[in-house]
């Protein structure tokens, strides 16, 4: 399905001026309403007012209480999976600056366990060596760079905290993207091999040519059960539909069953880096 921002935008407002007009035509009093969805009145209110998202449980419950016909309910429930799902474009996130960002990814990280990450085009900034981070960075704007490269540097030591377990599954393209010079990028491979060998880190490699199965292809990270993230050039997605998410395990699942791990993906990011070297 092609998903529109300016949709991703709207449905919020709409969803929440659509579950007022039905409590209104429905006689209710927010009152009356929350507690017949054994809410409180200012839960109602922040919904109503699109000042909080409701959970597709939490619309479940209103429509219930308000007697909506199937019709309605359909439609409005169809809203509201839209509404679970945000669009972040670069723009945005570079006008309130890149740190923001930061902060949250390590907001997630810290609050997450299992971590699945689907690395199409390039490494992700929590395996990079400094050099790979400067240079992910270096189109950022000069007043925000500094900052946001010492906060995705230290980002990285949630890598070591033992009771999280990270799997990362890297095309060959994103392991060999030319973002660094050839000798910084033997280094960067060379460490992803050491990253390897952490209990708690699993780094799977799937080379050119392997066949992951119909549809296009996006790098996309899951967090435990519940948030799941793609990247575009242009922004970001964020869902919370517990089916998008789940949709997204599974393809991570089928792509993880076509990668090479353990001695055997060291073993060929060890020629990649040797052919990093062999180039100069």
């Amino acid at each position: 399905m092609a998903i529109d921002p300016d949709q991703l935008d709207r449905s919020g407002r709409e969803l929440a001026a659509r579950l007022r007009e039905l409590r209104v035509r429905a006689g209710l009093s927010g009152v009356r309403l929350a507690a017949r969805c054994n809410m409180s009145q200012s839960k109602v209110s922040r919904i109503e007012g699109n000042k909080s998202r409701p959970s597709l449980l939490d619309v479940e419950q209103i429509l219930r209480a308000l007697g909506a016909s199937a019709a309605v309910a359909a439609e409005v429930m169809a809203l509201a999976r839209i509404a679970q799902t945000e669009w972040h474009d670069s723009r945005t996130l570079r006008r309130k600056g890149l740190d923001k960002k930061q902060v949250q990814l390590a907001g997630l990280e810290t609050s997450s366990a299992t971590f699945r990450y689907f690395l199409l085009s390039m490494i992700t900034g929590l395996l990079a060596t400094p050099a790979y981070v400067r240079a992910s960075l270096r189109d950022a704007p000069s007043e925000q760079r500094s900052k946001a490269v010492a906060l995705k540097l230290e980002r990285q030591r949630v890598l070591f905290d033992q009771s999280k377990n990270f799997t990362f599954l890297m095309c060959e393209p994103a392991v060999l993207y030319p973002l660094i010079p050839r000798d910084e990028l033997a280094m960067q491979i060379d460490h992803l091999v050491s990253l390897s060998r952490q209990p708690n880190i699993r780094i799977g490699v799937i080379p050119m040519g392997t066949y992951l199965g119909p549809g296009a292809l996006n790098t996309f990270t899951v967090y435990d059960e519940s948030v799941a993230t793609a990247e575009l050039d242009l922004g970001a997605i964020v869902f919370r539909d517990a089916r998008d998410v789940q949709d997204l395990i599974s393809r991570f699942t089928r792509y993880e069953e076509k990668a090479l791990f353990d001695g055997d993906a060291r073993g060929r990011l060890a020629e990649w880096a040797e052919s990093c070297r062999s180039d100069l």
